[in-house]
């Protein structure tokens, strides 16, 4: 009786390490084949990558090809600086973009006057675009001259002088538009006297004609050049001698930059502290 218990304990034994060593091999077997099938998906995905047609040096074709397209369906999108040279002062008589647009626009122009000549002229790339009559400093109130730049520039300025001040309006000294010097209270601006441009009667700023303005307001912006002579010498006889659509290219000295080249731009009507009375 006793023997036939420790066979039976024996069986037992036996069929479960057999047991045991069914599911291990089971398992392996598994596994292996699942490495297979990896291995098989594997090598079909690098096949069918290196069947596809596109390289990346094409797709960067592609890319650059649709880009040039864009470029030629929208010209706006092109560099201001290439384009700007090409500018008419036809162009001028589109709404006047705000400060912080035009301080963005490239590349930046230069003012010439002659005070001798009562006369303003707009350079660009050593070309006169532009020439207009102005009122300059009467005797006792002279213009300044030197070399400044345009700190600021308003639309339908606020006018004060001391106490008094003068909203914008057909009675405002400063007209429509307002460019302001790096000389305090000297600038370029309209005028509610017509009459008085191309006299020596201002205060000591320069005044334009209202369409004249205008348009000059266009033309220029903040941190442009402004260059004053009082004398007649040969850089302002080369400007003001012949019409400025026969003026040759010509070379000249950018004016000293003053140190406050920057006002920030303001919704409401900007007042102008002037000489002008």
């Amino acid at each position: 009786m006793r023997r036939l218990v420790v066979i039976s304990g024996k069986s037992k034994i036996i069929a479960t390490f057999a047991a045991v060593v069914f599911a291990l091999t089971s398992i392996h077997l598994a596994a292996k084949a699942h490495i297979a099938s990896l291995r098989r998906e594997q090598a079909r995905l690098e096949q069918s990558a290196n069947s596809q047609p596109s390289t990346p040096s094409q797709n960067a074709q592609i890319a650059a090809s649709q880009l040039e397209i864009h470029l030629s369906a929208n010209p706006s999108t092109i560099d201001q600086k290439a384009a700007a040279p090409k500018r008419k002062p036809s162009e001028t008589n589109a709404a006047p973009a705000s400060i912080d647009q035009r301080t963005n626009a490239a590349p930046k122009r230069q003012i010439i006057i002659s005070i001798t000549d009562r006369q303003l002229a707009v350079i660009d790339h050593g070309h006169v675009l532009k020439t207009y009559p102005i009122a300059v400093g009467a005797k006792g109130t002279p213009s300044p001259d030197g070399d400044f730049v345009i700190i600021n520039h308003a639309k339908d300025p606020v006018y004060r002088h001391g106490d008094k001040e003068i909203a914008p309006g057909k009675d405002n000294p400063l007209g429509t538009r307002w460019m302001g010097l790096s000389l305090k209270g000297y600038g370029i601006h309209g005028t509610n006297v017509q009459s008085s441009v191309g006299k020596a009667v201002s205060h000591g700023c320069f005044r334009m004609r209202k369409q004249d303005v205008e348009e000059l307001y266009t033309l220029v912006q903040v941190g442009d050049t402004v260059m004053v002579r009082r004398e007649r010498d040969a850089m302002i006889a080369k400007v003001f001698t012949a019409p400025s659509a026969a003026q040759p290219a010509m070379t000249l000295a950018a004016a000293t930059q003053g140190s406050d080249t920057q006002v920030p731009a303001s919704a409401t009507p900007a007042t102008v502290e002037t000489t002008e009375q």
